[in-house]
Order: structure tokens, then sequence, then C-alpha cells
């Protein structure tokens, strides 16, 4: 590797801060207050910085069922929940917890039914009343989806699903959760990640990113990875979901009968949730007024906040959050409750 005058000295600067601290990326979560807490849910509100006054409609972060919530806040510089709350935007993050393996509706009617009508609910409420503009990754953006169909008169103001795959067949891994390396992929890691490092030792935002990937993967630990295998098995069983809609709790709940926008970003180089897996989204919400599909830059998790989604994803959903304040205008800021 050979580096110039700048890139030696960023290196020199980077390899201080691993000797002094172990690590370059900023891993400290967005503050947050919460502002709902049910069984299966806790609803935080994140705290905007200092001088910026929260508009429009809220927005409420989905994650899937198997992962934690903090793939919505990877690390500083690269977090969406910083980059949508440092725009101005009333921003909530719905936190479900571990994932169970004894629901008996494989979770499915609880979410749909219960965890993400109760959280639309309570940051509507919060907001003053405003509709609750909602962003869904992976399975958490199918069962946003899903709830909107279930329940129309639900205070949503619009979806924004990202990477997520309604037809099962054109998922290349649907028999891998998602975020899971496979168990053969750990020994490659352990030995490229050196090299890697080495490599970037002069990008700091590499470097940190690498360590945010790292860390993140640890904390899905915690999250059984076939609870949610079984979850997508229940919805798109039989080509459910390809067909417009899924049983849920002993009914069929019809995508069809979305009746709100709908923003559907497909990551370019996501094998989860392959382009041709999201694509049929577009054909499948007949009954929303507008379905807006994108494809971005990233894999699976990279296509939400990996470092290209600052400049393609991002982008796009920042286009399609401010529609939504011309959509519902603005309302005066209600004051913060006091927690």
């Amino acid at each position: 590797m050979i580096l110039s005058p700048r890139g030696l000295r960023d290196a020199t600067s980077n390899l201080l801060r691993l000797a002094l601290s172990g690590q370059v990326a900023d891993l400290r979560p967005m503050p947050a207050d919460t502002v709902d807490d049910a069984p299966g849910r806790t609803v935080s509100r994140y705290r905007p910085p200092e001088g910026v006054v929260p508009a429009g409609p809220p927005v409420l972060f989905v994650p899937p069922p198997d992962a934690p919530a903090r793939c919505y806040d990877l690390r500083r510089g690269c977090s969406l929940a910083e980059h949508v709350v440092g725009a101005g935007r009333r921003s909530y993050l719905l936190d479900h917890g571990p994932a169970r393996y004894d629901d008996p509706d494989l979770g499915v009617q609880r979410w749909v039914g219960d965890v993400l009508p109760g959280a639309i609910r309570a940051v509507s409420r919060d907001a003053g009343g405003q509709p609750v503009q909602l962003v869904g990754w992976c399975l958490g953006g199918i069962l946003a989806l899903l709830a909107a169909a279930d329940d129309p008169g639900l205070p949503i103001a619009s979806v924004a699903a990202i990477a997520a795959p309604v037809d099962a067949g054109a998922a290349r891994r649907a028999a891998a959760p998602p975020n899971r390396i496979p168990r053969t992929a750990g020994m490659d890691r352990y030995l490229l990640r050196p090299c890697t490092i080495l490599a970037h030792l002069d990008s700091a935002d590499f470097l940190a990113h690498i360590e945010a990937m790292e860390h993140f993967r640890h904390m899905t630990i915690a999250h059984p990875g076939h609870a949610a295998r079984r979850i997508y098995r229940v919805l798109s069983g039989g080509g459910a979901l390809l067909r417009g809609g899924a049983l849920v709790g002993g009914r069929r709940v019809d995508l069809g009968r979305v009746g709100v926008p709908v923003l559907a970003v497909a990551g370019r180089g996501d094998a989860f949730a392959p382009v041709r897996a999201v694509r049929p989204l577009v054909g499948l919400l007949g009954g929303a007024p507008q379905v807006r599909f994108e494809i971005a830059s990233g894999g699976h998790l990279g296509v939400l906040t990996g470092r290209e989604a600052r400049a393609t994803t991002w982008r796009h959903l920042d286009r399609w959050l401010d529609e939504g304040i011309v959509r519902h205008g603005i309302r005066a800021q209600r004051a913060a409750a006091t927690v």
C-alpha cells in the first residue's frame, strides 16, 4: 500500500485512535425519550438537535422482527435516524425487543393487529394527531404495509418499504435469515478483516463502518433468525404475498387495500431481497394513490444504512418525506410530554 503524505497522516491518526480507544466508530445511540411502552413494543421519540424545531408529519421507523432496532442508528455519521432527525423531522423508533419462539401465530397476528397499530396511534397522539409516515426495512416494510391494509382507519400518512421482498421465489437467500452471515463466512471474515483494515487504514469513515457492522452483527445474537424465517414463510406461503395478500389471524389481508402513498426501494446488490423480489410491489398495491419504485446501491443492510446509502436511498427518502409535508401541511409542534 503506497500512501500519499495526506494518506499517511490520516493512517497514522487512525492508528493512534485505535491504539488509544480501540475503535474509530462513534457507536453512541441517538438520544431518545420513551413515549409508549406496552407488551411487545416500546416507542421512543428522538430528541432533535439544539435549535431544531421538528415539523411535518411524524416519522416512525419499523424494524424487522429478527433485527435490533439499532439498524436505523448504526453509527454517528452513517445513521438514518440521525439524518432524519437532523433534517428537522419529528422522528420515532419502534423497538420490539427480541423475537419470541413461542408466539402461537408466529408473530404475524400480534405485529399486524397489535404492535404496529398501537405504535402508530401512540406516535400520532404524541405528535398532536398528525398522520404517521412509516419507514420499514425488510419484513418491517411488509408488516407496515399489511397493517395499513388491515385497518384503513389507522392514522398513516405513507409507507416507505426498503428492501421488502414479496416474491419469495425470487429471493435467492430466502432460506437464510436476513442480516445473518453464513457460518462458513466467519473464518473468511476474520482472515480478511485485518487485510481490509490495512488496505483502508487512511479512511476513518471506512474503518468506522466496519466496526459498526461488526457491532450490529453481535447485537443480532439476541434476535432469533429462524423466528423471522417462520414469519416470512407464513406471509409468503403458497405465493400469498405475490398474489396480493396473506392470512393473518385466520383472515386474508390484501395488499391491494393499502390506501396511502408507498415508496419501495430495492438494493442493487441485495441477495436476500433482490430487485426482482421487491419490484412486484408496484403491481400489488392497486389501491394506493401513488407507488414509487427506486433502485439504490447496496446489499440488504447496505441499502438502508451503508456508506453509499447516504447519497442514494436517503435522498429518495428525503424527497418522499418532503412530499409528505406538502400533502399534510405543517402543524404547530405539540409541547413535549414529561417522561
